[in-house]
């Protein structure tokens, strides 16, 4: 296979926006007025928003959210740096290996009875997380329309911004990324790159001990198992709803067949994997393994941009297309600082903001707002983002695969760890 990339960005970001193509400014060019902006004759809806504004000056907002990439990273702090100097909130990134241990705080906080003054602000959260906590009545809300920024999202009923793992979002979480999974190779090295997880497993055993996986306890290793689910189940709509004993059973089969014939092929034989994304990108680089993977299609772009690829890095997805989700931000109930939270979440909103992610020397996310709801200028502005070679098209990406109900990646790791742990 010849591995495709783009050399017009337009055609990749049909439904992207962008602004600050040049350089970042230290604070974005609009007003903290005019980016607050509600267009709408509901004037209580603005004295609302107005008052929310006033609540949060001063507030310092515990962003609670996985610390594991470093361009994520750059771009929190830079949230915090434009909300500071727009509304004086500031933003304290609380960098998390696993965004359990977020769910876990607030859950013990309620245990201890402590309803208000919550440690945890703001998560950045979806699938499994999101479902215990909305299950637990543990979120603020709903509070999404009240957000002067959402009238830039599709909020119907079966709209990605809606659901999350095919639980309705009912207003409790705000989207501000989308992501994709893909697989990273070195170009040079890979020329014929596998399609399905059925080749895959065949180029494992033509290649032994040039492809591995995140743990499983890293939502990286999760996703490359549901990835390798949905292609090889007979009925991936089963998926889509709550796992039983009997439909895990009868789904997972030819998954555990799959892994038990992969397992010894793979680096140090299956034995032991790599903790995270981050290093088995390095052992990419380093040439220990040929095959990487990452939630990110500007993951080979980006990694050239840092030094931390070579530039033959590409990325490529099987040809049924790959996993694809939104990450959103949620408010506990307890939360400290929400009004401070709800003006960050929606700064995240703000098109401006969507447009400086999506610049690839930024953080090259894919925006979650819907294109139909911007103006001429807004739509514009995306077609000067700068690009790349290793920077895949909408096309290159193919389908998107609906992520399965939460309960299964939950019994994903836990019938993994009991079949391969031991």
């Amino acid at each position: 296979m010849t591995l495709h990339v783009n050399s017009t960005l337009p055609k990749r970001l049909g439904v992207m926006l962008s602004l600050l193509t040049a350089g970042v400014l230290s604070t974005l060019s609009y007003s903290a007025t005019a980016s607050t902006a509600v267009t709408t004759t509901d004037v209580s809806s603005a004295d609302q928003w107005q008052q929310t504004l006033e609540q949060a000056a001063g507030e310092t907002v515990y962003w609670h959210a996985w610390g594991g990439d470093v361009r994520t990273n750059d771009f929190i702090t830079w949230v915090g740096d434009q909300t500071e100097a727009l509304y004086d909130v500031k933003v304290k990134h609380v960098k998390l290996s696993s965004t359990a241990e977020a769910v876990t705080q607030v859950i013990a906080e309620k245990a201890a009875g402590q309803n208000t003054n919550g440690a945890v602000d703001m998560i950045w959260i979806n699938g499994p997380n999101f479902l215990a906590m909305k299950q637990q009545e543990l979120l603020h809300g709903p509070f999404v329309n009240q957000l002067p920024n959402s009238k830039y999202l599709d909020l119907s009923t079966n709209s990605a911004a809606s659901v999350d793992f095919t639980e309705a979002v009912a207003g409790l979480e705000v989207p501000w990324r989308l992501a994709r999974f893909v697989f990273l190779v070195d170009s040079k090295r890979v020329q014929q790159v596998p399609l399905s997880m059925a080749q895959m497993l065949i180029w494992a055993q033509e290649n032994p001990g040039r492809l591995t996986h995140p743990v499983i306890s890293n939502f990286m290793g999760t996703t490359f198992l549901k990835q390798a689910l949905i292609e090889l189940t007979p009925d991936p709509s089963v998926l889509q709803q709550p796992s039983t004993e009997q439909s895990f059973a009868l789904a997972t089969a030819p998954l555990w067949r799959w892994y038990d014939a992969i397992k010894p092929h793979l680096w140090r034989a299956g034995k032991s994997f790599p903790e995270n994304e981050a290093i088995q990108q390095q052992m990419l680089s380093d040439g220990e393994v040929d095959i990487a993977m990452a939630f990110d299609p500007a993951a080979a772009a980006a990694g050239i941009a840092s030094g931390l690829l070579p530039t033959s890095a590409r990325v490529f997805v099987p040809s049924q297309g790959t996993l694809g989700n939104i990450s959103f931000v949620a408010i506990p109930y307890n939360a400290s600082h929400t009004a401070g939270s709800k003006v960050v979440a929606n700064f995240l909103l703000q098109p401006e903001t969507q447009a400086h992610m999506q610049n690839i020397d930024v953080l090259g996310s894919f925006s979650v707002l819907d294109p139909n709801k911007l103006d001429a200028q807004q739509a514009q502005v995306f077609a000067a983002l700068p690009s790349s070679e290793a920077l895949p098209t909408l096309v290159d990406l193919g389908a998107t695969l609906l992520e399965p109900h939460a309960s299964w990646t939950t019994k994903l790791k836990q019938h993994w760890s009991q079949r391969y742990s031991q």
